[in-house]
């Protein structure tokens, strides 16, 4: 084969990796440019008075969405390029036949690296059943999944800092574990549904044939990844905003710090069962977050009632009692609700 094809080709294969790095450089840019941006356009062209709530509540509103959908974009483009290596057969080949314990903290990992949503948390348990995974280990890797995922995490750096986001990832990583590892040690196969056994015992195994997806087809999938979930977030997304803006420009500072701060030690589970019936991810739930935090509702509150929407929503809950039946649901929302009031109590405790 002559040079000049081979220069041609290696041509060929930097462009989508060019393409990465000028999109990347491109988000830094914008990203670092909405603060000044808003402060111009809403403040100096429109004209809207500094200082006053209402003004305030209505920056924090544009600028709130312009930086998160802009993370949002970057991120889950990111993430689908480098899930393109990741697929669920491998996965399960790598979790499949590793005891318990062992299994739990691989299955957590996994669970931050490949953030399913909810929708495929039927699917991917019957694979994982199919190839003889303990469900404890299962379970681990369904909790973390949702949990902990690349959203929440750079939300996290980005509205409260690297302690926090490191916090939270040890600490929703030592849930998962330990969680998934209580509950296959309590042995509670026998409450999985029995259609699931059953798709189970009839699910193709992987045929190791899969074809490893070209660097074009990666940005194609990660192009696609953003359309997909920005689609289906920006309606929660939104929600959360202007719940949030209206709570930074109008709630009174005193209101949270009175309910849920500091002094009340029943401050954490009443944020997780308040979170219970919400139903909404970390993209439109760190608003949020931000703004009661802001009013004075402890960090450790806040995250717990975070944890509580993202890992315990109502939706979920109904969706995954099409996988167990009642009683493993029930031991299952009980041991991770537990878990979470603990991880609130942990972060008002290191984070004074």
């Amino acid at each position: 084969m002559s040079e000049s094809v081979l220069t041609a080709r290696a041509r060929r294969s930097l462009r989508p990796l060019a393409a990465i790095a000028a999109a990347v450089a491109i988000c830094v840019g914008l990203y670092l440019a909405l603060g000044p941006f808003w402060n111009w356009a809403l403040y100096n062209l429109v004209g809207l008075p500094r200082g006053a709530r209402w003004s305030d509540a209505v920056h924090f509103f544009f600028f709130d969405t312009t930086k998160i959908l802009l993370l949002l974009v970057g991120i889950i483009f990111v993430v689908r390029i480098l899930r393109s290596f990741l697929s669920i057969e491998r996965t399960r080949s790598i979790l499949g036949g590793k005891r318990e314990g062992i299994g739990n903290v691989l299955a957590s990992g996994l669970g931050v690296v490949t953030p399913f949503c909810s929708c495929s948390a039927v699917p991917a348990f019957i694979g994982f059943v199919a190839v003889g995974i303990p469900l404890g280990v299962t379970l681990s890797f369904l909790i973390a999944s949702p949990l902990i995922n690349e959203v929440a995490v750079v939300l996290l750096y980005g509205m409260f800092g690297l302690e926090v986001a490191a916090l939270y990832i040890g600490t929703g990583l030592v849930l998962a574990i330990v969680a998934g590892f209580i509950l296959g040690k309590l042995k509670l196969e026998r409450y999985i549904e029995p259609m699931i056994l059953e798709a189970a015992a009839v699910a193709p195994l992987s045929t190791g044939d899969e074809v490893e997806p070209t660097w074009s087809e990666r940005v194609e999938l990660g192009v696609e990844e953003v359309k997909t979930i920005v689609g289906k977030v920006w309606p929660y997304l939104l929600v959360g905003i202007a719940l949030g803006a209206a709570i930074h420009g109008w709630v009174p500072t005193n209101f949270f710090t009175r309910i849920a701060g500091p002094g009340n030690p029943l401050a954490v589970p009443i944020a997780v069962i308040v979170g219970l019936p919400f139903y909404s991810n970390a993209a439109g739930t760190l608003p949020l977050i931000q703004a009661v935090h802001a009013k004075g509702m402890a960090m450790g509150t806040s995250l717990a009632l975070m944890m509580s929407i993202v890992a315990l929503s109502l939706p979920e809950m109904i969706l995954l009692r099409r996988v167990l039946k009642p009683k493993l649901l029930a031991i299952y929302v009980g041991i991770v609700a537990s878990g979470i009031v603990a991880i609130g109590f942990i972060f008002n405790a290191v984070l004074h």
